[in-house]
């Protein structure tokens, strides 16, 4: 029996999970996830982290209310605190924060990422500086969905450990431009990514025009070098509003 029906952005983070992991959910919203998962067998073991008595306290009782309680752990601690004594832990799953919380979560907590297989990322803004982090950590880019859901558009992306670069070209101007709107999301644009840049595309314009209209040119210049590169890097992917 289901238990719990996941949205559309968690069931494609669910499909990323391999079978027969042992999961840690970093901020697990009442354990949905985990739980789902259990009920589909696809864990074996399950972690959900809190950082808060009232969200820990939703999760346990959702576990307990499912009937997993002897295979997922509801747990305190900030970030990746959770897994420090989890050894066994090989997927690790961060959802549904923004994209510099989850960078700072990875990097406060890479050393507990020793035994990781798998890390199953979603920024809801500045997917980025992910990438920028798990190239810098070694952790291939393996794959890359986008999608829109509740008029809301989501990314996600999935890493291994490897060298960084796998999906990267070497060309260091276009590693620049799939840093920002990933590599394997520009080898297959869908709707969403094509509504996400084109509204980024208007708003890069918008921005333009105050620059050039700035009193102090000099001053402004980097920015406007900034702006102009990225309306070049959408323009090559046939983005122009």
């Amino acid at each position: 029996m289901n238990h719990q029906q996941l949205s559309a952005r968690l069931e494609t983070v669910a499909y990323y999970v391999p079978e027969g992991a042992a999961l840690a959910d970093i901020g697990s919203d009442h354990a949905y996830l985990p739980v789902y998962l259990a009920d589909r067998k696809q864990i074996r073991y399950g972690v959900a982290g809190e950082i808060n008595d009232g969200p820990l306290k939703s999760a346990e009782e959702n576990i307990r209310k499912a009937g997993y309680s002897s295979i997922i752990r509801a747990k305190k601690g900030s970030g990746l605190e959770v897994i420090v004594d989890e050894p066994e832990i090989d997927t690790v799953v961060v959802a549904g924060m923004g994209g510099p919380l989850i960078r700072s979560i990875l990097d406060e907590g890479k050393d507990s990422l020793a035994h990781v297989k798998r890390l199953i990322l979603q920024p809801n803004i500045a997917a980025d500086r992910i990438r920028t982090w798990l190239m810098k950590e070694e952790w291939d880019l393996i794959d890359e969905v986008i999608l829109e859901e509740d008029g809301h558009i989501y990314e996600i992306l999935i890493a291994e450990k490897g060298t960084g670069t796998n999906a990267y070209h070497v060309d260091q101007d276009t590693r620049m431009k799939e840093l920002w709107l990933g590599p394997h999301l520009i080898r297959k644009p869908n709707s969403a990514f094509q509504k996400k840049w084109e509204w980024e595309y208007k708003e890069l314009n918008r921005i333009k025009e105050q620059l050039l209209n700035a009193n102090d040119q000099d001053q402004v210049k980097k920015r406007l070098n900034e702006v102009n590169e990225k309306l070049l890097w959408l323009k090559e992917e046939s983005i122009d509003g």
